[in-house]
């Protein structure tokens, strides 16, 4: 591609250990140096985070005060995923997010005045936002819609449009979408916009993907999920449920069969999602047990199984939970939990093999990981860092006993290796990071 990235663009790679970029990629970061608006179709997992944020860095203006772009998808965890990537690009421009479960006031208050450059969030709240002249638009010229088809669906259409309304100053518009919709030509500002459609693409997570199916009855259907869970030896898997009942049902079993899992859907309280998700991503559990809310928007890295315990609801759902596997340049595999007889959907493919699932049943060994919660957080001025040290130091932990680290406003959770986490909460009980105590213990849902 022609795209040549510059040294803020190059530096925000370093951050992500990112080497190079994917065609869609540079494609994206081309054409947007020539174009005011993007229209960008490409699957889920082949990098549509990186495609709007590089060619969005190299359009904010150092020495302007006050949001210069907003950034709009569907979900809080797909704005907390994003903020995650800005910060690790460790750029000279602040992102805030803003979504629902907390205060309006709080949220005011973490805008800091002048100094955020870009918002992120969920479309009814930044609509609310808007509607209380929470902060200045006069000087927001960039407008990203993310998982516009996702947005369609969930219903946020008129809530977009009131808010778009809201922008009079937006000069460039930045559309990414999964699928196509009659309705891009409206938000991108153009019935004749042109589209970049990398949904046929050889980069399409379906082709590092292998696909089989479990043949089983509706009776039957547990056990042989527990088998073929066995049969992966621990590496990490999402079952896809469609409803909340399902979820619970198939965790409940799973944990009393002494798999290690953890349940995931819109029913639980935001803290009991971030604690679940933080399980899953840093390996204190291998297994997330989920309706279709962790189908999109949660980029967790290696994740080598994706399991249909309930039948995909559309082609789209049936692409977004697929896409969780293979992300990048990774292999995974895809099984669907057929019943005998059952003609299966068009979007699902042809001739799939049938996966031979063991004789025998060997549980997988327990994760190496466990998750402590600390009662401070990012308002006590905490970083990974922080925490880092402090269960080096005090906790007597090497560099590689230490594993993923999660700052929230109030509270951290820190995974240590399991075999020292009885030693760690002795040694640590009392102690002080940054010169306060605080309360350090397992993590509980």
């Amino acid at each position: 591609m022609s795209a040549k990235l510059n040294e803020i663009q190059r530096n925000a790679l370093i951050g992500l250990n990112i080497v190079r970029l994917n065609d869609m990629q540079f494609a994206a970061v081309d054409h947007c140096r020539k174009n005011d608006s993007m229209v960008l179709l490409s699957p889920t997992g082949t990098g549509k985070t990186l495609a709007f944020l590089l060619p969005l860095l190299e359009r904010l203006d150092a020495s302007c005060k006050g949001v210069q772009a907003m950034i709009v998808l569907p979900s809080r965890e797909l704005a907390k995923q994003v903020l995650d990537v800005w910060r690790a690009m460790a750029t000279p421009f602040q992102m805030t997010a803003l979504y629902g479960g907390r205060p309006l006031e709080q949220e005011i208050a973490s805008l800091g005045g002048a100094s955020t450059s870009i918002i992120v969030g969920t479309p009814g709240r930044l609509l609310d936002h808007l509607n209380r002249s929470s902060f200045a638009v006069d000087k927001c010229t960039h407008l990203v819609i993310d998982e516009f088809d996702k947005c369609l669906e969930m219903g946020f259409q008129e809530e977009m449009s009131k808010l778009v309304e809201k922008l009079p100053a937006i000069t460039s518009r930045f559309l990414l979408s999964a699928t196509d919709a009659a309705e891009i030509p409206l938000f991108a500002g153009s019935a004749d916009i042109v589209k970049l459609d990398y949904r046929g693409g050889g980069e399409q997570p379906a082709v590092r993907t292998s696909f089989y199916t479990i043949t089983t009855t509706p009776d039957k259907r547990l056990e042989k999920l527990f088998s073929l869970l066995c049969s992966f030896g621990g590496e990490p898997a999402i079952v896809f449920c469609n409803f909340r009942e399902s979820v619970d049902e198939v965790y409940k079993y799973l944990t009393k069969a002494s798999l290690h899992c953890v349940a995931y859907n819109g029913a639980m309280e935001q803290k009991q999602r971030e604690l679940a998700l933080y399980r899953f991503i840093s390996g204190c559990s291998n297994i997330l047990v989920s309706t279709d809310l962790a189908a999109r928007g949660l980029d967790i890295k290696d994740v080598k199984h994706v399991v249909h315990y309930q039948r995909a609801l559309s082609a789209d759902i049936f692409t977004h939970r697929n896409g969780r596997t293979a992300r990048w340049d990774a292999q995974g595999a895809v099984y669907l939990m057929v019943f005998e007889n059952k003609e299966l959907p068009d979007f699902v493919p042809s001739e799939l093999e049938e996966f031979a699932l063991p004789k025998r049943n060997t549980l997988p060994s327990a994760p190496l990981w466990t998750a402590l919660y600390v009662g401070k957080g990012k308002r006590d001025k905490i970083s990974r860092g922080d925490l880092a040290g402090f269960f080096m130091k005090k906790g007597g932990l090497k560099p590689d006993e230490v594993g993923t680290i999660l700052v929230f406003p109030d509270y951290s959770y820190v995974a240590v290796r399991m075999n020292r986490m009885r030693e760690v909460l002795k040694k640590v009980a009392g102690e002080k990071i940054k010169g306060v105590k605080t309360i350090v213990m397992p993590a509980r849902l």
